[in-house]
């Protein structure tokens, strides 16, 4: 399966799911995750099919070594592993930006009239952190205008999926007391939290109008999407970073 979001030109974009590609066993069969233990071989034939379907190939991909940073790098050539960020900015045309995930949030900002495209992987802390909004900073920076800049927020793990404790809790409010908001909960000690909607309202506090959400749930859509919570419920990862992830892709 795959998404793509109404307000991004269907042919330079595409949030992919789990299906359509080579991998077997607990990695079927669109694994992106290079670091796994699934078959060098197969990771690599997935980036091509990938990269194909964008009319590119594999040289054209820029990937990065994501964890939980709100770091950005500007980027005018493709790269593999390169460069170590969770957003990578960009106006040349031969680039595929590539984000992985596995329930972060994978967003995509493109501001085709200037020709200024981004890629950000938001997981809770890279969001806290500000990884969208640097991401937003960068693109700016180089030309983007705020009024023509479209960003969609991809498939990730929503709130209903996301229960978490109150120490991260307290890292919101923090923040600010307003993103109480984010957070609702059954008992005094499990908070279930909205990325997908702190996400979103942080780029409308930037002025940025233009959004669309998918509402899908990575967790759930066990057939559709890989989900490294989902993963751990269920004891599949025996070794670090051991889990298949889905790509996001975006082109000028």
């Amino acid at each position: 399966m795959v998404y793509q979001a109404e307000n991004i030109d269907a042919r330079k974009h595409c949030f992919y799911g789990c299906q359509g590609g080579v991998s077997t066993g607990k990695y079927a069969s669109l694994n992106t995750n290079i670091n796994s233990q699934d078959s060098r071989l197969n990771v690599e034939r997935n980036f091509s099919i990938i990269a194909d379907n964008f009319g590119l190939e594999q040289k054209n991909m820029l990937t990065i070594k994501q964890s939980v940073t709100s770091d950005v790098i500007w980027v005018n050539k493709p790269s593999r592993y390169a460069y170590a960020a969770d957003a990578a900015v960009t106006d040349k045309e031969n680039i595929l930006l590539c984000i992985k995930t596995a329930d972060c949030a994978p967003v995509l900002l493109a501001d085709y009239k200037h020709g200024v495209i981004g890629a950000a992987h938001a997981g809770w802390r890279g969001a806290v952190r500000g990884v969208v909004e640097n991401a937003v900073k960068m693109m700016l920076t180089h030309g983007a205008q705020t009024k023509d800049i479209a960003v969609a927020i991809g498939p990730c793990i929503q709130a209903s999926s996301f229960a978490v404790k109150d120490d991260m809790r307290r890292v919101f409010l923090e923040q600010s007391p307003e993103n109480v908001k984010y957070f609702t909960t059954t008992d005094m000690e499990i908070y279930y939290f909205d990325l997908q909607a702190y996400l979103k309202d942080r780029l409308l506090k930037l002025k940025i109008e233009n959004i669309s959400v998918s509402n899908i749930d990575t967790y759930t859509a066990v057939d559709e999407y890989f989900s490294y919570r989902r993963y751990c419920h269920l004891n599949m990862i025996e070794i670090p970073h051991d889990y298949p992830t889905q790509f996001s892709c975006l082109r000028l």
